[in-house]
Formats: C-alpha cells, sequence, structure tokens
C-alpha cells in the first residue's frame, strides 16, 4: 500500500486545517491508520489513530480539536485539525498497520502555524 498525505500549509493561530492520506489500495480491510507528527528537535509523537470498525484515539493535546476520519469509498483518511496552536507546528505522517504485512508509511506534509 502506497500513501499520499496532503493538505499541511501556513495556518494562523486559531485556524483549521484538513490533512488527507490517500491510500493507492482498499483501505477497508486496513487495521489501523493514523497520524504521528515531528517538530524540529523533538522526537516523533503519536496524534491520532482509525480502528476498521471505527474506533479512534487521540493523543491528549490535540483531544477536543482534532477529528480522525477515513472514507473507504475514497481510500482516503483524513486528519480535521482546529483551533491550531503554535505548537501544532510539525511535518505531519500517516501511517497504516495491515497485521499480515505490517505497516506502511506515507511522507509527511508540513503543518506550520504562525502569525
Amino acid at each position: 500500500v502506497q500513501l499520499q498525505a496532503s493538505g499541511g500549509g501556513l495556518v494562523q493561530p486559531g485556524g483549521s486545517l484538513r490533512l488527507s492520506c490517500a491510500a493507492s489500495a482498499s483501505i477497508s480491510g486496513i487495521n489501523a491508520m493514523g497520524w504521528y507528527r515531528q517538530a524540529p528537535g523533538k522526537q516523533r509523537e503519536f496524534v491520532a489513530f482509525t480502528g476498521s470498525v471505527g474506533s479512534t484515539k487521540y493523543a491528549d493535546s490535540v483531544k477536543g480539536r482534532f477529528t480522525i476520519s477515513r472514507d473507504n469509498a475514497k481510500n482516503t483518511m483524513y486528519l480535521q485539525m482546529n483551533s491550531l496552536k503554535p505548537e501544532d507546528t510539525a511535518v505531519y505522517s500517516c501511517y497504516a498497520y495491515i497485521s499480515s504485512a505490517g505497516t506502511y508509511w506515507g511522507q509527511g506534509t508540513q503543518v506550520t502555524v504562525s502569525s
């Protein structure tokens, strides 16, 4: 499975962005998909996860502001990011975990929150 992340950009604090992660194959059977991010000089950190049956999990730092979802018909996962803060600035990468094959990563998309 190949993953293509997009939707990053420059936004002011308090603004919104929607990231997309398009897969090259059907995602309906993928066990888990999600997002990690890495800010300059910091370790990569978990952002959000969605399971194949619709379960979700968020990092405490984004809970209530970010919403993860996936559209199986479009083979695409989304991350709606609202009330963005400067500390959300990072490269966001999507992943897909398939129990029989392992973990696949997409390239990152830069999100910059600045006035």
